[in-house]
């Protein structure tokens, strides 16, 4: 229990607000992107820069108190709040600064996707950075960060060059590949088990425009079949998501998603295999600005929908794969499911797979099984066919899983946990014991130190 003293001091020591329950605002504030996650913690603090969010580090620690942090709070397990504990809340921190000379920026904490993009394509420039406007910046690039130019820029935590990161301890530091060099390795792919990261630096690429959009098929084995090949023959300049889901008239469809960021002639070749395989019902591929290709999932999975998600990693999508998703494909639990097939290969896929935390470094896929609604009378629903249609593809699939994909509040142990971090675990096991010896950041797919 926090005494009342004990919070007055942390508002002395805070540019920012904290706020108790039945504060203004702290309703709000404690909501993340899913719905379906309905926290409640102590005290909120709405941090204004390192020097805060040092201080709660440190009072945390001091009163052994529950610590998490709000960057987006977009990921499905709701991670970004605690019950009964601090949650910091980075929303205040949307610094940015883009360098077009030197083809960089460095971007505080607080940012989303959509408000990065905005800003750095109006030098023209871009870094992958995930595939949903609403999403953090620093939550996705510090799990490794699949996105729509991965197979051509590498994953975003490739794209980093320097983090400023509150350890454990209260201190502030400053990464790269010269200072602090283990933690900057810790930091790109497990990043949140090792502290509170303020602000990063990416590398920038020329993107303004790209070929892209999704192109609707019959739900069928063959529809899966050639998806399958011809992701697997992607240049590196294209990118694609498959998914079983709802299409545009209502009946069951597979949508091929795809993004080229190449020459627009040769995108237009390369994509006419796809545009004239079987009857299309409904084709939507076309040139548009990076920053709609960026928002083109924001319509169907807005704040406050109700949200739950099972993942694996998958090499080949071959018949028996394609046959499970077709027998919980028909019918969707609800018209805004899905099953999907989030693609990583070219660039991302040929950095060494010790060089970050981040391992998966093969070409693949996520597998995200999606279900969404609007009625918490849909939840149990909703979360049986998640966990029996992920249980089915098991055999399928690779003994890997990408960490912002392992959101099941309900999955336990340390199996998921290794088959997310994979070869690097141990490595990463030792350095969680130097830099969080009594795991403070926990609220994570979590590395216990001890």
């Amino acid at each position: 229990m926090l005494t009342p003293a004990a919070i007055k001091d942390l508002k002395l020591r805070l540019r920012g607000p904290v706020l108790e329950p039945g504060a203004e605002n702290f309703d709000l504030l404690r909501r993340v992107w899913n719905g379906m996650v309905d926290k409640r913690p102590a005290l909120i603090a709405q941090c204004a820069g390192s020097a805060d969010i040092a201080a709660c580090v440190t009072f945390a620690r001091e009163h052994g108190v529950l610590l998490s942090v709000r960057g987006g709070g977009h990921n499905y397990a709701g991670k970004a709040v605690c019950s009964g504990g601090l949650m910091l809340d980075l929303s205040l921190m949307k610094g940015m600064k883009v360098d077009a000379a030197r083809r960089t920026v460095r971007a505080q904490a607080g940012l989303k996707l959509g408000e990065f993009d905005r800003e750095t394509q109006k030098y023209g420039l871009a870094t992958p950075l995930g595939v949903a406007t609403t999403t953090g910046i620093s939550g996705l690039t510090l799990g490794g960060g699949y996105g729509w130019l991965a197979g051509k820029f590498g994953l975003a935590c490739d794209n980093v060059t320097w983090a400023e990161v509150v350890t454990a301890d209260g201190n502030i530091l400053e990464c790269s590949e010269s200072r602090n060099a283990d933690l900057f390795w810790a930091l790109r792919g497990a990043g949140a088990n090792f502290g509170v990261v303020t602000e990063l630096e990416y590398k920038l690429h020329p993107v303004s425009t790209v070929l892209g959009g999704p192109i609707f098929h019959p739900l069928c084995k063959e529809s899966f079949r050639f998806y399958d090949e011809m992701s697997r023959s992607a240049p590196d300049e294209l990118t694609m998501l498959g998914s079983a889901m709802t299409g545009p008239d209502g009946a069951p469809a597979f949508a091929t998603v795809v993004c080229y960021c190449g020459s627009p002639a040769e995108g237009e070749r390369l994509l006419e295999p796809l545009r004239t395989f079987g009857r299309p019902l409904a084709d939507m591929i076309q040139q548009r600005p990076y920053v709609e290709m960026q928002s083109l999932f924001d319509a169907s999975f807005p704040p406050g929908r109700r949200y739950y998600n099972k993942a694996h990693n998958i090499s080949v999508i071959g018949d028996e794969a394609a046959d499970t998703v077709l027998r919980y494909s028909n019918p969707l639990p609800t018209p805004s499911s899905s099953v999907a097939f989030q693609q990583l290969h070219g660039a991302a896929g040929r950095v060494a797979m010790t060089a970050t935390a981040f391992p998966h470094r093969y070409d693949h896929h996520v597998v995200w099984v999606d279900p969404v609604g609007d009625d918490p009378a849909d939840d149990e629903r909703m979360i049986s066919w998640a966990r029996e249609c992920w249980q089915a593809l098991t055999p399928f699939v690779d003994p890997a899983v990408y960490v912002n994909a392992l959101d099941d509040v309900l999955e336990a142990g340390e199996r998921p946990v290794r088959e997310a971090y994979g070869a690097n675990y141990d490595r990463l096991r030792v350095l969680k014991k130097r830099y969080d010896p009594t795991n403070l950041f926990c609220q994570n797919s979590n590395i216990k130190p001890d």
